[in-house]
């Protein structure tokens, strides 16, 4: 029998995506570049298992805001921040399982740079997005930012969480997205390392008291 993409080579292992038995070489060369591959796929997890991690050079610096700084003390002073933004692109990806790690970036990214905006010249300015699941998203994030303040204000009184924090912490699920996915058009290596971080009901995130460790690229 022969492979059920290319025709030519003999097919060697079951590709749920098509289906159908494919060649190794098929395999290797369209997993999640022309192949939707289900993240139980034996062969995408022993992928997944193997690749290195992505460089800084493999990313256009502008694409993960270099001219930002993200600190380690930033970090672990707003762990709860950015526990709660994970928790809401998790949220997200649960929702629509269809999201890719282009699609996450994206949204990220998009909200990132109206942040940028706001702090640097005090103007907000949505960057224009017509994609539906992006601005689902992106939703989903300002839902947990609005939720954040107002615990903020019932626990201690008074909102403490700043535009050039939020900013930072959006830089660094930026730069979290671009270090874990593979890079390949269809790839869900970051959406599904999200899913694996977070049970499906846990207690308060989005909570002004530090709690849990903090989710390193």
């Amino acid at each position: 029998m022969s492979c059920a993409i290319c025709e030519k080579r003999k097919e060697k292992r079951f590709c749920p995506a098509v289906h159908g038995r494919i060649c190794p070489q098929c395999c290797g060369e369209q997993r999640e570049v022309t192949l939707d591959c289900p993240s139980d796929c034996v062969y995408l997890q022993q992928a997944r298992e193997h690749e290195k991690p992505r460089g800084i050079a493999d990313v256009d610096p502008a694409d993960i805001f270099l001219q930002v700084e993200v600190g380690d003390d930033f970090l672990y002073q707003h762990e709860h921040l950015i526990m709660g933004l994970t928790f809401a692109l998790a949220k997200s990806v649960r929702v629509d399982r269809s999201l890719k790690d282009t699609d996450l970036i994206a949204a990220v990214t998009s909200l990132a740079k109206t942040h940028e905006t706001l702090v640097n010249s005090g103007l907000y300015y949505e960057s224009p997005t017509t994609n539906v699941a992006h601005l689902a998203v992106i939703a989903e994030i300002q839902n947990m930012l609005k939720e954040f303040r107002e615990a903020e204000q019932k626990h201690i009184g008074y909102v403490q969480l700043r535009e050039s924090d939020v900013l930072r912490a959006l830089v660094f699920l930026v730069r979290m997205g671009y270090g874990r996915t593979s890079g390949r058009p269809k790839s869900r290596a970051f959406a599904d390392f999200l899913i694996s971080q977070f049970p499906e009901n846990p207690p308060g995130i989005a909570t002004p008291e530090p709690a849990g460790s903090i989710i390193m690229p």
